[in-house]
């Protein structure tokens, strides 16, 4: 066998995989590592495909690569840094805005403390480093496999005919008044609502929310008068306002949709940022939809995505902190 063949061979396995795991079940969060694998060995074939022609060629192309991805990080890092103030200047100093701002700082902070600590030699500070930076590079993998597949999952659409479009809650404004973030998600709602009206169904809108602490009255009840004021019918609105959080949202949902119509098929509408992990949510509460998001404001999109991974993250707690126990471990027995 040629061995310019094996890296898109493995590549090619790694697709297949995601091909069957994707066409079974496509809100599993594996998808994304199989994809993630699967580029990364295609571009190693291509790497020595142009090494093959010409080693000069591919030295070079592998040279912009190793410099491109510093300055990359670089550039996310200042990125963050600027959105992260915008975040505190447009929507208050919540410990959630400050997400982008912090990962900003330790981005940029991270290389000179690295030399920092390089330049003062204490071997229980180097493993300290070390430590940290093979932490880092754990969780930054698996940030990129979310992003990936956050992406993809996204931006593919089920054709499959629906019973019901249900839209999760986010909060009201002032305590009664249905805020821009949750008018984005009930005009996706809408949409796919009429889309389905026009395919030949007949489906229901689902509106799921409770009553908070600072709330007049259940987010559900806001959100279909919002619907009814832009030309949905009362009588296609089902109200869920029990929830407090997806969870609640996703279970207590498909509760009221199995009693009007068992062996029911459904959309979810959230907003892009939200997508998913309500469908790993939705997976997990066995119901039978997809997730779909409606456009958030893109200076919110950073930091409502960091915490999403770091919801994933926790809700897979055990496994991760296995997995950063057993590198804190090899890092100290490394050293001894």
């Amino acid at each position: 066998m040629n061995p310019l063949l094996i890296p898109f061979l493995v590549a090619a396995a790694f697709f297949l995989l995601f091909l069957v795991s994707f066409l079974r079940d496509r809100r599993k969060l594996r998808n994304g590592f199989y994809l993630f694998f699967a580029l990364v060995f295609f571009a190693a074939g291509v790497l020595f495909v142009v090494a093959s022609i010409s080693e000069t060629a591919a030295a070079i192309l592998l040279f912009s690569v190793l410099v491109l991805i510093p300055l990359t990080v670089l550039a996310l890092g200042v990125f963050l840094i600027c959105n992260g103030v915008t975040m505190l200047r447009r929507e208050g100093r919540r410990p959630a805005n400050l997400l982008s701002l912090a990962a900003g700082i330790g981005i940029i902070a991270y290389v000179p403390v690295n030399f920092a600590v390089g330049q003062i030699g204490w071997k229980p500070l180097d493993v300290l480093a070390m430590t940290v930076s093979a932490l880092l590079f754990y969780v930054s993998f698996l940030f990129v496999c979310f992003l990936l597949y956050s992406i993809v999952y996204g931006r593919i659409r089920s054709r499959r005919g629906v019973d019901f479009v249900v839209v999760l809650g986010a909060g009201l404004l002032g305590g009664n008044r249905v805020p821009p973030l949750l008018a984005g998600r009930l005009d996706r709602g809408r949409r796919a609502f009429d889309a389905a009206r026009a395919r030949g169904a007949d489906p229901v809108l689902v509106t799921s929310g409770g009553q908070g602490p600072d709330e007049d009255l259940p987010e559900s009840h806001a959100m279909a008068e919002y619907l009814v004021e832009r030309g949905v019918p009362r009588d296609r609105i089902l109200l869920e306002d029990r929830s407090r959080t997806t969870w609640e949202n996703l279970v207590y949902s498909r509760e009221l949709m199995t009693e009007h119509r068992p062996g029911h098929r459904c959309v979810v509408v959230t907003n892009n940022f939200h997508v998913l992990r309500a469908a790993l949510l939705a997976r997990k509460a066995k119901l039978d939809g997809q997730v779909i998001g409606s456009r958030t404001a893109g200076y919110f999109w950073p930091s409502a995505t960091i915490r999403e991974f770091i919801a994933i993250f926790a809700e897979h707690r055990v496994f991760n902190f296995t997995v950063c126990g057993l590198i804190v471990l090899s890092q100290v027995v490394s050293a001894l």
